[in-house]
Order: structure tokens, then C-alpha cells, then sequence
């Protein structure tokens, strides 16, 4: 059944000269305005055709409706503009301004491809493709630089991605207290370089010493004389991590999990500053410095408390 509503205009009070209506009549309107931005950010680096040379495509070229870059122009700017869930696209697909952004004519009658069209884009990436797409991040933050620089900090990251249903992968997380992944992110200053989805019953330094490698070895074959600086939380201090670290030139900042150890160390600088706050009633922070090791470290580190 379908309704045809043809309502008539509202009237309002005048403005002066002026007259104000309402009606139904405003043609295709859009709240996504922002993938316009976002595509010519794209151009500026061909984004999306080289994402499209990373994936292989297995279809017959003479029978295709919608090429592969369009498809991943589609995809991106739809989760980039909040539209994260396929089936999302049943209406985004005659969306005349996504249309635009994917760099094809706003038509209804020739829309972009469907929620189906698009699973299977996503299906056949495989492990080589993310490999390939993951190596694409790191070439865009390269040559995001106009100038060699002297010092580059890679911040690894973990958090939780939750998990709403039985996925393939599904972990129950105690310190997020619910289903999810735990993918690892690196950043440099506000660039992304990586992006590794996991599952969440591993630990969270997993494959970071590996990622970590990657990212030096490409990033000194560009720049040979920057200074890379690893840092990350308690969660990516690793004896085998920081040996790498060490053995490669590359500095490192790691937060240190608390332990009765490090609580005794501290005992006498804890009370020098309860002593100062009584005597200033403002709060204190005192550093200190020594040379320690875990159990399982190979060697003693500096660390600063």
C-alpha cells in the first residue's frame, strides 16, 4: 500500500514584506554534508583507489555495476559519517550526496551498491589484503611530511571494541567487564599507523613487538637519522619488548604496574610529601629515579617514580 501526502503549505505571520511558509516541497535534502569535506581530503591522497589496488578483485570487469573503489569510497564515508552497520546503505545508496562523495552522479534510478554488494567487498579482504591496507596507513602518515622529522612517539594503545551478539571471536573481558575485541592501535600524535583487531582473551602486548618492528624498519628506510620513541602503558612493558627496544636504538617510556615492591621503594618520598603538605597545605609531587628489575626482566631499567 502506498500513501501519496500532498499537504498544503502553512502559512505564518509575515515578516515585514515577507512570507513565511511551510511545506513538503524541498526536493532531496541530506544530513550528511560532511562526506563532502572528507572526499576532498580523500583526492588529495587517492585514498580510496589505492585501497581499491590493495583488495583484489576476482569479478569479470565487463560485468560489474560498481567498481571497487567506489564501493570502498562508500563504505568509508558511510562509517565516517556514523553510518556503521551495512544495512545502513539500503538508504544511503540513493543518498544524492553520497552518491557525489563516491564520485558518481546523483541519480536515483542508478544507485550505489547495496548492503549485499558491499558484505561481499568486505568478505574477500583477506589476511594479505589487511596487510596491504594496514601498510597503506603507514605510506599516507609518511608522506603527510613535508620535511624529515627529528623525533617520531608511537603510542600503542588497547581498548575494547564491544561485541553486541555471538561473533565469530567472542571473549568475555574482566577489566572492561563485558564481550569484546581488544584491538591494538598506534598512534603518532593524532595519525593513526595501525590498526590490529584481536580477540580479547590474549594479552594485551601480543603481536605489539612484532607491529613495532614494522613501523621502525619502514620508518627509518625513510628517514634513517629520526629519533622513534615507543611508549604505552603498564600493560607494554615487556622484558622482551624492551630488550628489541634496546638492541635497535629505540627509546621508550612504559608505565610500570603497581606492586608491593615499588610501594616499599616509595615509602620515604611518600612521606617527605605528606610532610611538605602539612607544612604548605598544597598539594605535592615528588619524582625520584633508580635502577630496577622484575623478576623476568632480563637486566635492571631505569625507572622514575
Amino acid at each position: 500500500m502506498r500513501t501519496d501526502c500532498n499537504s498544503p503549505a502553512i502559512t505564518f505571520t509575515p515578516l515585514k514584506r515577507q512570507r513565511l511558509l511551510a511545506d513538503f516541497n524541498g526536493g532531496k535534502i541530506t544530513s550528511d554534508a560532511g562526506a563532502l569535506l572528507l572526499r576532498e581530503v580523500a583526492a588529495k591522497s587517492n585514498v580510496f583507489q589505492r585501497m581499491a589496488e590493495a583488495v583484489p578483485d576476482p569479478r569479470d570487469p565487463d560485468l560489474i555495476e560498481h567498481r571497487q573503489q567506489t564501493m570502498f569510497a562508500q563504505r568509508v564515508l558511510g562509517i565516517a559519517c556514523g553510518w556503521e552497520d551495512l544495512n545502513d546503505h539500503h538508504g544511503l545508496r540513493i543518498d544524492p550526496l553520497m552518491q557525489v562523495a563516491s564520485e558518481c552522479a546523483a541519480d536515483e534510478e542508478h544507485p550505489l551498491a547495496s548492503p549485499a554488494t558491499l558484505c561481499r567487498l568486505e568478505n574477500r579482504v583477506s589476511h594479505e589484503s589487511c596487510v596491504r591496507l594496514s601498510k597503506l596507513l603507514v605510506e599516507l602518515f609518511i608522506e603527510s611530511f613535508d620535511q624529515p622529522p627529528q623525533e617520531l612517539i608511537l603510542d600503542f594503545d588497547a581498548t575494547d571494541d564491544p561485541i553486541h551478539g555471538n561473533q565469530e571471536g567472542r571473549f568475555f573481558h574482566g577489566y572492561y567487564d563485558n564481550y569484546c575485541y581488544l584491538p591494538l592501535y598506534v598512534f603518532c600524535g593524532e595519525k593513526l599507523l595501525a590498526s590490529y583487531l584481536r580477540p580479547s582473551n590474549i594479552d594485551a602486548s601480543k603481536h605489539s613487538r612484532a607491529i613495532l618492528k614494522l613501523l621502525v624498519t619502514r620508518l627509518r628506510q625513510k628517514w634513517p637519522e629520526v629519533r622513534i620513541i615507543f611508549r604505552g602503558d603498564s600493560g607494554f612493558c615487556r622484558w622482551r619488548l624492551m630488550r628489541w627496544c634496546d638492541r635497535h636504538g629505540v627509546d621508550y617510556c612504559l608505565g610500570l604496574a603497581r606492586n608491593p615492591r615499588l610501594e616499599k621503594m616509595a615509602e620515604p618520598f611518600m612521606e617527605q610529601a605528606k610532610r611538605q603538605y602539612e607544612q604548605t597545605n598544597q598539594k605535592q609531587r615528588i619524582f625520584t629515579e633508580f635502577d630496577d628489575a622484575a623478576e623476568s626482566w632480563d637486566r635492571r631499567r631505569r625507572v622514575i617514580h
